[in-house]
């Protein structure tokens, strides 16, 4: 006699097929979540065993789900997203291998000879960027020879830049290199994981003379010679804006406006993406059929729309190109071509599975961009868009009226500003997570923005481009900087309102990761049951909000900390601390302004070499002790000051006998656990950057001088590390100690 399942299991099994085949058409829209929820669970595990032990669960799963319940929907789909999961893990653990190269070991000064790969103007900073590949004559400081990694980046002065240097190049310079930097404080910004993925072995500053042994391409390709022209027309950051929607170079964009347009919510406009790949394709079919219309001979023999919709086809795929190949526009150029395909045949084109579409052609060619921002936040922005217009109600709504033209503008204007609302609430928990801030005002100000860009600023500059090529391109020239100009008024004058950004700490992953689950769930469902996606939605949000602010950061040299003031801001330590290292500070400490000086605190007691801090938390008075300068301080009376204090920090080897209260952070132990936060609540936490067992590859790479026998295992655990801004290591009284 066979089991017989219970007579509730069964009514909720039986709920769940008429559910799920309510939302048949839904399914398929959860393969790139599924594809995408295999990449994320490759970065958060910490080695290779469980890697493996991830792909062989989904393996498992998806398996015995299609086998059991083969005649069922429920296990048709989990099955199916379990075997897409166990694809999405080995898909970037198959990459994450395939790009791998060496690292270098520490900082040296190198002189070498270098094939230029890419150039990049940064403007706005008076610098030039060059990815090169060095040649085997590298050497050090004393002309021995030193090994370099295959692929470099250096940043030049740009009056340190000969003529001649171009894509191409064979150059030979001085730089001083170091290898890429991870994240200086948890929840900031790691480029060692993107230095990866791009072979990058190496960052640093050259010097010069730099001598062009042989120049490259004349006008160094199109893309840079396109951004020159611009630019030479309109200077500052007008030109730099107008070169973005072009190019996709933001280099000569000022530092203040970059700044007030992320602030204002208008930093989508920069990035190439659906906007300017619509407007692309649309201008070009638009002149296309005009022209091709005027022929007798093919309007009545061929279908015009088809040719038009090839020629924007051709145009979207060139612009891609143009514009480097960024994630944004390659989502952007594949959904305009399966927008073109779709209308070509006839079908509805712009609809979610169009969104799944674009993800997933994306994650299969570079599964790494889903942990970016930019991969977050185009596909956030268009998901909500179509989610909203797709509902019967907002569709019904927005969709053609027999009424008059003053009430259809009206409804237009309200969708424009319903949009913007519903594609702000979107984006605001991936700008909180990845920037630590984010806009309240950038509804308001897409309602003019994007108007004014894709109907004024962009036909104007296209237009100032074609006229260019016969000399009558500076009247538009002139209106289009006038236009830009009116762009930048609108993003200072947000951006500078009272309340117009949130600045947060950094954000548990939990709490990211439910916002996400929520949002996909309220997007991609269309019965009632997609009002359930409200739930993690709200946890999310509660949980990164009630999140404490760091008391303390570190950096991962812990030559720098910034302090918690009582009125929420926070001190810096030095007063000689970078631009960006403030700014770094002030986003992962969740403050939006400048940082303080920590001498000038009534709370702390300075010298030009130590500085002692007293902060009450709970009741409790802790006591800091830090080093400011590189000068020797007398050993006795750095230990009696060290033991003296709870917390002790400094840049520099400290004595045995140096013995805080609880936790002391010098270099040897700031070079194993990286930079640090510390939350002094009635359980205090620390957070670091760095966490021993993390066999990701960037965190223990083959590094020149220091792995040459190969063993990459014994390496890793020597100098396994993790990124894990979210990671709490509760530390007992001993705190963390060499």
């Amino acid at each position: 006699m066979g089991f017989d399942r219970p007579q509730r299991v069964r009514r909720v099994g039986d709920a769940i097929e008429r559910w799920l085949e309510a939302e048949r058409d839904q399914l398929a829209l959860w393969l790139p979540v599924a594809l995408g929820g295999g990449v994320t669970s490759w970065f958060l595990l910490p080695d290779a065993r469980s890697w493996t032990a991830a792909v062989l669960g989904c393996l498992a799963v998806g398996l015995a789900a299609l086998a059991v319940g083969r005649h069922e929907r429920l296990w048709r789909a989990v099955g199916i997203g379990a075997l897409t999961a166990a694809l999405g893990v080995t898909l970037i653990w198959w990459r994450a291998e395939r790009v791998a190269a060496p690292v270098l070991a520490g900082p040296t000064i190198a002189q070498f000879t270098a094939r230029v790969d890419v150039v990049e103007p940064l403007a706005a900073r008076g610098l030039v960027r060059l990815t090169l590949r060095p040649q085997a004559d590298a050497t050090d400081g004393g002309g021995g020879p030193v090994a370099l990694p295959p692929r470099v980046r250096v940043n030049l002065q740009e009056a340190d830049a000969p003529a001649g240097l171009g894509a191409g190049a064979l150059v030979r310079l001085r730089a001083r290199l170091m290898p890429p930097p991870t994240a200086a404080v948890p929840g900031a910004y790691d480029y060692g994981v993107q230095a990866w993925f791009d072979g990058i072995g190496a960052t640093g500053r050259g010097f010069a003379p730099v001598t062009v042994v042989r120049p490259g391409r004349a006008g160094g390709g199109l893309r840079p010679a396109l951004t020159r022209h611009i630019t030479d027309q309109l200077p500052g950051s007008e030109g730099g804006i107008a070169a973005a929607l072009v190019t996709g170079d933001v280099g000569a964009i000022g530092l203040a406006d970059s700044d007030a347009m992320r602030r204002a919510g208008l930093a989508h406009l920069l990035s190439v993406s659906g906007l300017h790949i619509t407007a692309v394709v649309a201008a070009t079919m638009f002149v296309v059929l005009r022209l091709l219309a005027l022929s007798p001979w093919l309007a009545l023999r061929t279908r015009l729309p088809m040719l038009a919709a090839l020629a924007g086809a051709a145009a979207a795929i060139g612009y891609t190109a143009l514009t480097g190949w960024q994630v944004p526009t390659i989502r952007s150029c594949v959904a305009g071509l399966l927008v073109l395909g779709a209308l070509a045949l006839g079908r509805e084109a712009v609809t979610l599975r169009l969104v799944a579409t674009g993800a997933i052609a994306v994650l299969l060619i570079l599964p790494e961009a889903l942990a970016g921002p930019s991969f977050q936040l185009s596909f956030a922005a268009i998901t909500a868009i179509i989610a909203l217009h797709e509902q019967p109600q907002v569709a019904a709504f927005f969709g053609p009226h027999e009424e008059g033209r003053w009430r259809r503008m009206g409804r237009e204007l309200l969708s424009l500003l319903l949009t913007g609302l519903v594609v702000e609430l979107a984006l605001m928990p991936i700008a909180a997570y990845h920037f630590h801030r984010a806009g309240l005002y950038g509804a308001a100000a897409n309602i003019v923005a994007i108007p004014l860009t894709t109907f004024v600023i962009m036909p104007l500059e296209a237009a100032a481009l074609f006229l260019d090529l016969i000399g009558l391109g500076a009247p538009l020239w002139w209106l289009t900087g006038r236009s830009m100009a009116v762009l930048l008024w609108l993003a200072r004058t947000v951006a500078a309102a009272p309340g117009a950004v949130a600045a947060l700490p950094s954000m548990p992953e939990g709490a990211f990761g439910l916002m996400v689950v929520g949002g996909l769930w309220l997007a991609l469902w269309r019965t009632r049951w997609r009002r359930l996606g409200v739930l993690p939605l709200v946890a999310g949000a509660t949980w990164a909000v009630a999140t404490p602010a760091p008391d303390l950061l570190v950096t991962g040299d812990a030559r720098h900390m910034a302090v918690r003031l009582p009125d929420g801001g926070m001190a810096l330590l030095r007063d000689r601390a970078g631009d960006y290292t403030q700014s770094m500070l002030a986003e992962s400490g969740g403050v939006d302004g400048a940082l303080a000086l920590l001498p000038d605190q009534p709370m702390a007691r300075c010298s030009d070499d130590l500085c002692l801090a007293e902060l009450t938390r709970n009741g409790r008075r802790w006591r800091v002790l830090a080093t400011r300068s590189g000068y020797p301080v007398p050993t006795v009376e750095l230990i009696t000051a060290c033991r003296q204090a709870d917390i002790v920090v400094s840049e520099r080897w400290l004595p045995r006998g140096c013995t805080p209260r609880w936790l002391r952070l010098d270099k040897p132990v700031v070079a194993r656990i990286g930079g640090v936060a510390i939350t002094l609540g009635a359980e205090p936490q620390v957070t670091t950057v760095l966490d021993p067992g993390d066999e990701h590859p960037w965190r223990a790479p083959v590094r020149l001088g220091q792995a040459e026998d190969g063993d990459r295992s014994r390496f890793r655990r020597r100098h396994g590390g993790r990124d894990s801004p979210n990671h709490h290591d509760r530390l007992r009284p001993a705190g963390v100690r060499p």
